[in-house]
């Protein structure tokens, strides 16, 4: 077993990685490489961040990592919220996604403050 897969944020992540490309394949195909793509890129930079931040070494780096990863959540936040404007996503899958995306931004938050006192910063 690789080593972030024991971290809750990383698994929240990842399931929520899972799920917008799942919301995003019945958007307009005109927006395949418009809000589409930049909706899975932030999506699937969330766990890739936590990845990478595992792999460094020490608690200070791991921590930069996750704050990435944090970032681009609050950007995923802004996506899903413009692309039920436009009508490409219903308010109930909506808010299944805000849900999964905020429990998966507490528990980065949780990793960061942890990372942060193992690093004394």
């Amino acid at each position: 077993m690789m080593p972030y897969v024991r971290f809750r944020a990383w698994q929240a992540a990842d399931e929520l990685a899972f799920r917008v490309y799942g919301a995003t394949q019945k958007w307009p195909r005109t927006e395949q490489y418009g809000l589409t793509s930049q909706a899975r890129r932030s999506a699937v930079s969330v766990p890739l961040n936590l990845v990478e931040g595992s792999s460094k070494l020490g608690p200070r780096e791991f921590a930069r990592f996750a704050d990435i990863a944090i970032g681009s959540l609050a950007e995923l936040a802004y996506l899903l919220r413009f692309a039920r404007r436009l009508g490409y996503i219903e308010e109930v899958e909506l808010d299944a996604l805000e849900e999964l995306r905020s429990r998966t931004a507490q528990l980065t938050w949780k990793l960061v403050r942890s990372l942060r006192a193992a690093a004394n910063v």
